[in-house]
């Protein structure tokens, strides 16, 4: 069964593209039709695109990997924060910090701070600085945390990007690219879709329509982190069973060798 249908990407305004003077050629395939000057998108291959990359995702989801999200434009940053938050993946909603993927231990070095920041503060030596000292280091965590926030549980490189309009974000798309990350993307009809691993073509300026795929995207993650406790949980009770048939088979040998001994003993 489709994760979404028709009318639910109608009624969000999913189909909506860009002006047909502002389109790139290579979305041609997933345009509908021109109406008043503006393209529409072929809703039906939406819903078979946001299928192709859930069951994807969740696979990701599934193996314990992070998806990191990135959706810096003000439309998308706050319904992206909320919904992503609510899986604890990472995200991006502030500007990309050129380099956040190809020089990741760079980023990793800026995070670290942060943290010895926050043990400084909580520390006694604290109370020790001066009230200029402690004003400028308060807000370098601030402008740390406005920033990285979001990726400070992120340790290693995301297994793959999901990005909300490829023009906007196209620094990230192309660190992405070139270090062999699968990107994940909302394209529009004014966007590139070449070099988009599992391309969703929706309109990915309104608001609902953002909302409504993202959280597709996020319900897929829900299931395969929930498929992943299951098996987590059922490895967990086999262990959990096999230990105490040892120790049963161990109680078992024991006894037979105290039954041997009580016998020799009765035949002396």
């Amino acid at each position: 069964m489709p994760r979404t249908n028709f009318q639910e990407l109608l009624d969000a305004g999913a189909h909506f593209g860009h002006l047909k003077r502002k389109w790139n050629p290579n979305m041609e395939p997933y345009i509908f039709m021109e109406k008043n000057g503006i393209h529409i998108i072929d809703l039906q291959k939406t819903i078979v695109k946001i299928d192709e990359a859930a069951k994807a995702i969740r696979q990701i989801a599934k193996s314990g990997r992070k998806v990191l999200f990135v959706a810096t434009k003000k439309q998308a940053k706050d319904i992206v924060a909320e919904l992503v938050g609510s899986v604890n993946m990472p995200y991006v909603t502030e500007r990309w910090p050129g380099g956040m993927l190809t020089n990741f231990p760079t980023i990793r070095k800026a995070v670290k701070k942060m943290i010895s920041i926050d043990k400084l503060a909580s520390d006694s030596s604290w109370d020790n600085l001066s009230k200029r000292e402690k004003l400028q280091i308060t807000r370098q965590r601030a402008k740390l945390e406005k920033m990285l926030g979001s990726i400070s549980d992120l340790t290693r490189l995301p297994a793959a990007l999901f990005v909300v309009d490829v023009l906007k974000e196209k620094i990230a798309v192309r660190e992405a690219q070139k270090l062999g990350i699968p990107v994940f993307a909302m394209v529009d009809t004014n966007s590139e879709p070449d070099g988009i691993d599992f391309v969703i073509p929706a309109n990915d300026d309104a608001s609902q329509s953002i909302k409504l795929i993202v959280g597709k995207m996020i319900e897929a993650m829900s299931e395969g982190l929930q498929e992943r406790k299951l098996e987590k949980d059922k490895d967990d009770g086999d262990s959990a069973k096999s230990s105490k048939s040892e120790d049963v088979d161990e109680d078992s040998e024991e006894e037979e060798e105290n039954e041997d001994i009580d016998e020799e003993d009765f035949d002396e």
